[in-house]
């Protein structure tokens, strides 16, 4: 199996090569690419070095998988230039993810639906990957009418030039700017560029990636997507209205019993997910789970996962393990 890590010098591309280390996913002969500025630069998977290459010759090798984190404009030109001699692309940008032509894949719930024609297969965002995985389960059951999520988002998921931001602030030292305001000691309810309705992109994508993974057009999601100073995980309280009703004893036992989800909700024990115990996890945690007395049939909760990990690298790397599993590659 020759795989191709395409932006493997970056944030992501760094735990996507973890992750398939980790996992221990069959690799016969392993090709780090990204930018002409880093062609030449040494890796070390497994404790063997690598060149990092170019482009052009990635795609010459013809390697059965490549997967993709290195913007969206690079996957628009190139990931077509793969797919045409061969390659499998699994793409973490969002460049692919609501064409109409293309499967937008979280592997517990809808990697059934891969064939081998699937040429290009779009990563969805990450916060998205948390909220429908912890969704899904509920959604078969009650069936859902509304969500309502607001996200507490690190500044990982901004990329490397945003935690250099947030350690300067926090020691004090002048550097550049990820942000257009100090994120230390602040909340910054502007996630990706701001768009005509005056939501975010990211809240945007929240809005309408989990239809299209669940394929069901007929509930609708509400996003408030704000960045906090944590280093790394995402965090969400999720409102979710159901059209049935539920028992809450009930919800906790098919969350639990969902693959990938972890359940801690104890508060007599001060029991639930944050940020810190999530940390280089894969697991997406749920907590916080309760009834909303406002309004019938309507639940809250708290999730939270890696978004490096689960919300990146590690829901690539179980795509192409499926891939491999069921010979589609």
């Amino acid at each position: 199996m020759k795989v191709a890590v395409v932006g493997a010098t970056g944030m992501v591309g760094e735990v996507m090569l973890k992750v398939l280390a980790e996992r221990d996913f069959p690799i016969t002969e392993l090709l780090l690419v990204a930018s002409e500025r880093s062609v030449g630069k040494k890796l070390t998977y497994k404790d063997e070095e690598h060149t990092v290459i170019g482009l052009e010759d990635a795609v010459a090798a013809k390697p059965e998988i490549a997967i993709f984190s290195a913007g969206g404009d690079t996957s628009l030109a190139w990931a077509p230039k793969f797919a045409e001699v061969g390659t499998t692309v699994i793409d973490n940008s969002s460049a692919w993810r609501m064409d109409p032509t293309k499967k937008l894949v979280v592997p517990e719930i809808n990697a059934s639906e891969l064939t081998a024609e699937d040429k290009i297969i779009a990563n969805p965002n990450c916060s998205t990957i948390q909220m429908v995985l912890a969704l899904h389960p509920l959604h078969q059951k009650y069936q859902m009418r509304r969500v309502v999520v607001s996200t507490y988002q690190s500044v990982s998921g901004t990329g490397v030039k945003a935690v250099q931001q947030l350690e300067n602030e926090m020691n004090g030292v002048k550097g550049e700017m990820a942000y257009p305001y100090p994120i230390n000691r602040n909340a910054l309810p502007h996630c990706d560029v701001f768009m005509e309705n005056g939501y975010t992109k990211e809240e945007m994508k929240l809005a309408r990636e989990p239809q299209k993974i669940l394929d069901d057009r007929t509930f609708s999601v509400s996003a408030t997507a704000v960045r906090i100073p944590t280093a790394g995980g995402h965090s969400e309280s999720v409102n979710v209205e159901f059209h049935n009703d539920f028992d809450l004893s009930d919800v906790r036992k098919l969350l639990s019993e969902t693959p990938g989800v972890t359940v801690q909700d104890n508060p007599d024990t001060n029991t639930y997910p944050m940020p810190i115990y999530a940390h280089d996890k894969d697991d997406v945690f749920v907590g916080r789970i309760r009834r909303d007395e406002t309004q019938r049939n309507t639940l809250n909760m708290w999730v939270v996962s890696d978004n490096l990990r689960k919300g990146a690298a590690t829901n690539a790397v179980q795509i192409a393990e499926y891939l491999v599993q069921h010979k589609l590659v």
